[in-house]
Parts: C-alpha cells; sequence; structure tokens
C-alpha cells in the first residue's frame, strides 16, 4: 500500500464487497462447553441485535470462561409487523453465537422508555417481570445500557434493569454499555479478537430485517476500531499512548452489593490476551 488515498479506497471498496456476503448458516457456532458451577451472564437488552452489537465482552465470557450468557429482550421493537419476525431473527443470532435468546413475553413490553415510571402499575409489573428472570437465573454478571444510551427505549431499559436489580436483590457485576450515545465516564476498554469480531458480524447479519434497511452489520468493525481511538483518552487519560487494539468495546463495570451500585474507580484495558476473569475478581 502506497499512500493513504490507496488506504481509503481500500475500505470503501471492502465495504461494497462485504454487502454481497450473504448470511451465514442458522445454526450454533462452534463454543466451549458451559461450565455449570459458574453463575451465567444476564444481558438485559433493548431491541434484538443489541445483544450481539455490545457483546463482544460477553462473547468472551462464554469463549474463554465457559459462561453461559442469555439474552433477556425486552421488548421486540416498536413496529408490531415486525415484532415475531424480530423474535426469529434474535433465536437464530444467539443460536449462531451460542447465546440463549429469551423475551418478556411473546411480543416483549411495550412503553419501556424514560417516562414509563410515571405510570407505576404499568411499570412495576415490567419491573416484576425482569426481576423474576434474575431471580430466576443468579447471574453473576449483567450487562443493560447506560442511562443516557441516545435511544428512548434504551434508556428506559436502563432505568428497568437498574430497578429490576433492586429488586432481586442479588449481588452481580454489573457492564453498562453505549451504542448510541457515548459514555461520558467508561472505565474498561475490551479488546476483541478478528475472529471474534466477525463472529459478532456474522451473527447481527442475520437481524436479516434490520440490516437490510440500513447494513450496519458491516460498520460494527469500523465502531469498534473508533473505540480504541475514543477509550485511550477517555478512559487512559488525556494525552496517553493508544492501546495496541484493532477492535475493542467501552463498558461502564460497576459492583452491585444487592442494593447499591459501585462503580469502580480503577481504570483497566483487557487485551485479547487476558481472561476475562481477571475483571470478576478486581
Amino acid at each position: 500500500m502506497k499512500d493513504f488515498c490507496e488506504y481509503v479506497s481500500g475500505i470503501e471498496l471492502t465495504l461494497k464487497a462485504a454487502g454481497k456476503i450473504s448470511a451465514p448458516a442458522k445454526e450454533c457456532a462452534p463454543t466451549r462447553a458451559i461450565d455449570a458451577a459458574k453463575r451465567p451472564v444476564l444481558m438485559i437488552m433493548p431491541h434484538p441485535d443489541d445483544e450481539t452489537i455490545v457483546g463482544a465482552l460477553a462473547l468472551r465470557f462464554l469463549k474463554e470462561c465457559g459462561r453461559r450468557v442469555i439474552v433477556l429482550c425486552a421488548t421486540l421493537g416498536s413496529n408490531r409487523d415486525r415484532q415475531l419476525a424480530r423474535h426469529d431473527e434474535l433465536k437464530a443470532a444467539c443460536a449462531y453465537i451460542g447465546f440463549e435468546a429469551r423475551t418478556v413475553g411473546a411480543r416483549g413490553l411495550e412503553g419501556i422508555n424514560p417516562e414509563a415510571p410515571k405510570d407505576a402499575a404499568r411499570w412495576n409489573v415490567a419491573v416484576e417481570a425482569v426481576a423474576e428472570v434474575i431471580g430466576g437465573t443468579n447471574p453473576e454478571i449483567v450487562f443493560f445500557p447506560h442511562e443516557k444510551d441516545g435511544n428512548r427505549t434504551h434508556e428506559g431499559v436502563a432505568l428497568l434493569a437498574a430497578a429490576a436489580l433492586k429488586k432481586a436483590a442479588i449481588p452481580c457485576r454489573v457492564f453498562e454499555t453505549e451504542f448510541w450515545a457515548a459514555m461520558k465516564d467508561p472505565n474498561l476498554v475490551v479488546e476483541s479478537s478478528a475472529e471474534d469480531v466477525a463472529q459478532l458480524v456474522s451473527a447481527l447479519s442475520l437481524h436479516i430485517g434490520e440490516v437490510a434497511r440500513n447494513p450496519y452489520h458491516l460498520r460494527l468493525p469500523s465502531w469498534m476500531m473508533d473505540n480504541v481511538r475514543r477509550g485511550a483518552e477517555l478512559v487512559g487519560g488525556q494525552g496517553v499512548r493508544a492501546p495496541d487494539f484493532t477492535f475493542a468495546t467501552l463498558y461502564r463495570h460497576s459492583t452491585f452489593d444487592g442494593e447499591n451500585m459501585t462503580q469502580y474507580k480503577r481504570q483497566l484495558f483487557l487485551s485479547a490476551d487476558e481472561s476475562p476473569n481477571g475483571l470478576i475478581v478486581v
């Protein structure tokens, strides 16, 4: 490669060529055997596809630590004509990558947004439904969006997950996620291998109806590359040398003691060569 023009043109040509790749076979990807002695990972996600977009660390817990990963999809989107299809896409994507797919009811919850708690009766039913799953699965690790994630459903699910955790009162580690809007204070940068990113893109492509209107699965690697740039200074500190990562995802890591959540003050970079188990003993 002789200059940056060739570099940028190559990215554009690769992106266009990738648009012709078909979704993979709808079958389970090979994964490490689940260690039944370990408490599982629970991802409380706003929509089908979020489990894959922000799922880099969950995938590593599965592949490297043998942890069961359960995806609880709180909603199936606001388009009722697409909800059952999105449910099927969720199951296919999760089966491919090795996650377990669940929804709250057959069509998910409705009206989950920052104003939802004002309708106390309806809100309490939603909180109870999610708390029941938390109590039934007893997760050691829980993922959900941060409270300012730039999408009303994401922000509503952040409130819902936090309320359900308090109701279930089960101590666990919490990893808040970001996609539509960046967190101001992430404290964890997690590297992904090219193999893991390819698995995530493949699983995301199985959300066929969604990527048909917006092929965001093809741009996931670019987003993860930009996370390295952001994470270097947001987590490492202004002016520091960026880690030698190609792909990464940012999280806010906290502990939940059954009543209160406490964010870790320590800033961490987890390379692809380090075990995610180290995060649980921090």
